[in-house]
């Protein structure tokens, strides 16, 4: 019984969150996403990765075909992951500077994003941070990235009920149930990619 349980498939998936701040509640998602991938998601193995350590982009920091330490072990990550989870605020209608930052370093040749699956989920205010997935959506398609359709994942992260605690926790059971969902479908269609 052990083997063949050790025979399933694990789908590591890189999580990357746009906010910097720990108790954002775009971090809150990543959270709950790996909580849900140990309880009820099986085959499903969730790394947050932290971008905070990324430099700005510059192309003078790259030396003898050489990255920057950082960079060299973020690109590895994505390099090294299956699939993608992106929890992406809205700032000004458009993705955060970190997160833009990040996906312009791994898209360095060789683009370390290509022909792999991908889903964005966030949380906001008004669109619940809608605007930034079209975004994001529009760089994946240079990026060779394959976004899931649906299920879609916005949050009003300011209506009431509350849907996060104190400190950036979702707490909500719908929104958990919902965000369950998009994990199921991000690894369905990363099998569907990596059986082709």
């Amino acid at each position: 019984m052990e083997s063949a349980l050790s025979l399933k498939p694990i789908i590591n998936v890189a999580a990357i969150c746009g906010s910097l701040r720990k108790a954002s509640f775009n971090h809150g998602l990543i959270r709950s996403a790996i909580d849900l991938s140990k309880q009820s998601v099986d085959g499903m193995a969730i790394e947050y990765i932290d971008i905070s350590p990324l430099p700005m982009l510059n192309t003078d920091l790259e030396i003898d075909g050489k990255y920057p330490p950082a960079v060299e072990v973020f690109r590895q990550k994505i390099l090294q992951s299956d699939c993608f989870l992106f929890a992406s605020p809205e700032y000004n209608y458009s993705v955060t500077a970190p997160l833009k930052n990040a996906i312009d370093w791994a898209s360095r040749p060789p683009n370390v994003w290509a022909d792999k699956a991908a889903a964005i989920v966030s949380a906001g205010g008004g669109f619940g941070g809608g605007r930034s997935q079209y975004i994001l959506r529009q760089s994946g398609v240079y990026l060779d990235l394959h976004f899931i359709n649906k299920p879609e994942f916005f949050l009003n992260a300011f209506e009431s009920p509350p849907k996060f605690d104190d400190e950036g926790n979702l707490i909500d059971a719908a929104a958990k149930e919902r965000l369950r969902a998009v994990l199921l479908a991000l690894k369905a269609f990363t099998l569907r990619l990596q059986s082709k």
